[in-house]
């Protein structure tokens, strides 16, 4: 099982690849992050859970125009085929309209919507095929339509639910491929990127139970759904 995870170096995206290494009898998991200590750190936790699953450790920033030219050839190298791709990494900007920049405005969509085109353009000659692949867009219910939405966040709001928009386009696109794409539209889970936007606020789910959740639905979803954007919350916030 090949699988990579962006937003590696903390929050879900950290405890998700532990649970991978959990879950899988063997493999190898591409972690991507701009912070390279947590990396390390990482994969030293996932070797003493698991020493049959490889934790790669891939330092990128994947809001750069230049991630294909400069990692390509490392995919390449490290998977044949990747079986699941977990577009988890997220960047969130608090600040009412008024006070928001054109700057501010471009990071956030950067990171939340088009890393997303990047990663699966370049991925897309290793997906599916004879073996399917499942890519898994994480949004939030602040991207969800008809969920409570919250001052502040329209710039990160906006760019998650056009991340959910974007998978079903993208599961139309790759129907005849053998490549199913779904979102999931997390509520709270103790994050700092929660703390950020509500401080002081107790999250009903801790990070670890939420990739667990996310970890499970990558593995088994595609037998069910494809297309699908999936609200996932016990509450918003």
């Amino acid at each position: 099982m090949n699988i990579i995870v962006t937003g590696a170096s903390q929050g879900i995206g950290y405890e998700l690849v532990k649970d991978f290494c959990r879950q899988l009898k063997s493999g190898k998991i591409i972690a991507l992050s701009r912070n390279a200590e947590n990396l390390e750190q990482l994969k030293t936790e996932c070797g003493a859970i698991n020493s049959s699953v490889s934790v790669i450790p891939v330092v990128a920033d994947i809001s750069s125009v230049i991630l294909s030219q400069t990692h390509s050839a490392l995919f390449q190298s490290e998977m044949l085929h990747v079986d699941i791709l977990i577009n988890n990494a997220g960047l969130l900007v608090k600040k009412n309209l008024s006070d928001l920049s054109e700057e501010d405005i471009y990071r956030v969509y950067n990171v939340n919507v088009f890393s997303i085109f990047r990663l699966v353009k370049l991925l897309k000659p290793q997906m599916g095929g004879e073996k399917q692949t499942h890519i898994v867009n994480i949004s939030s219910m602040g991207g969800f339509q008809g969920s409570a939405k919250f001052a502040g966040l329209s710039a990160y709001s906006s760019s998650k639910g056009a991340a959910a928009i974007l998978t079903e386009c993208l599961a139309e696109e790759f129907k005849n491929d053998n490549i199913k794409v779904n979102c999931l539209a997390l509520g709270a889970a103790q994050t700092k990127m929660l703390e950020e936007a509500f401080p002081g606020y107790k999250a009903p789910l801790t990070a670890e139970q939420m990739a667990n959740f996310i970890s499970n639905f990558s593995l088994k979803g595609s037998n069910l759904f494809n297309g699908k954007i999936l609200p996932v919350s016990l509450s918003t916030p």
